[in-house]
């Protein structure tokens, strides 16, 4: 009899074994982009894989729309809704338009958060910034007044989609810190849809219609790369300079043209990763995600929420000619 019973304890301890390491082996965190062959968001996927190497029992599913529209998102949510996932982590293209899909998605116990670009607190526990808005501003505008001879001069803003979060807070902060840089004096603000040539046109309009302007300050990817470009074919190196938020490996050419001077970036593969590693613990349930509390992130500390149900990152990273070389092989 006690050999039975100890036999039965036995199996019973083997099946809960067995059944945590089966719902480890099953968590599923979703990567949800703004749009699919973006360079940036390739970089923060190889992030999310590793994060889920060392976690161990992680399969990140990446995906998002072929264009940036919140209506492909949605979908993108609504399928993985129906395919299970434990967790979805997403970079939105509509702060808004994607919550009714994201709060479906948490009543059926799916938690939710946002990085890189936000969505309404309504819709997700808690959203990862890459770095804090204001810090992000300010470099922003140093980037330009350090490509203008004493800081002094006009410049232009070439954003992603007019509903784009992350841009739209990024811009208001450059506009709210102007009077720390009082040499500049902001022209006009565009928008490229994040599309590369969309943002090319709209970089080749800023030169015809804004003769004035030195520099163009793009705080997206896909448009300063396509700035740069635009100012290249244009002839007009030296003359107009372009910088913002850009990836090493794109920007390398810019900057060993001299069309660019200096950029900035978070790492995306970091970014990546901490999103992972927070979109496990909460399922894990060994962190709540609510204000005022921390959660591990592997190799990059802990983060702390605030007030507002968010966390920054790190700070925004110049790149230039001394660095470029190094950091285009990495991403």
């Amino acid at each position: 009899m006690k050999l039975s019973r100890r036999l039965f304890g036995a199996a019973a301890i083997a099946f809960v074994a067995t059944a945590g390491a089966s719902y480890a082996a099953d968590m599923k965190i979703a990567i949800v982009v703004k749009s699919l062959g973006n360079g940036f968001f390739e970089a923060a996927n190889k992030g999310a894989e590793e994060a889920a190497k060392e976690l161990g029992g992680v399969k990140i599913i990446y995906t998002g729309p072929t264009t940036t529209t919140a209506e492909g998102q949605i979908e993108v949510i609504n399928s993985l809704i129906a395919q299970g996932v434990d967790a979805i982590a997403i970079s939105a293209n509509d702060p808004d338009a994607v919550v009714p899909a994201l709060k479906k998605a948490a009543q059926r116990g799916i938690k939710v958060i946002s990085w890189d670009s936000g969505v309404a607190p309504a819709g997700r526990i808690m959203h990862l910034n890459p770095s804090s808005n204001e810090l992000i501003g300010k470099m922003c505008l140093k980037l330009a007044a350090d490509h203008l001879p004493d800081g002094k001069g006009d410049f232009a803003i070439l954003s992603a989609t007019t509903t784009s979060t992350n841009q739209n807070i990024w811009i208001g902060e450059m506009k709210k810190q102007l009077k720390d840089f009082p040499g500049l004096k902001l022209t006009t603000t565009v928008y490229g849809d994040d599309l590369a040539d969309k943002s090319y046109r709209e970089a080749q309009g800023i030169m015809t219609s804004h003769p004035d302007v030195k520099v163009i300050v793009a705080p997206t990817t896909v448009g300063v790369l396509a700035a740069s470009q635009a100012v290249k074919d244009a002839g007009k190196i030296g003359k107009v300079y372009v910088t913002g938020l850009g990836l090493p490996s794109e920007m390398a050419g810019a900057i060993k043209s001299g069309a660019t001077k200096e950029f900035a970036i978070w790492n995306p593969i970091d970014l990546g990763y901490t999103a992972t590693e927070i979109a496990y613990h909460l399922v894990k349930g060994d962190a709540s995600g609510k204000p005022g509390t921390e959660i591990p992130v592997g190799r990059m500390g802990k983060i702390k929420i605030d007030d507002k149900g968010e966390a920054a990152m790190a700070d925004p990273f110049i790149y230039d000619a001394k660095n470029i070389d190094q950091f285009s092989k990495i991403f």
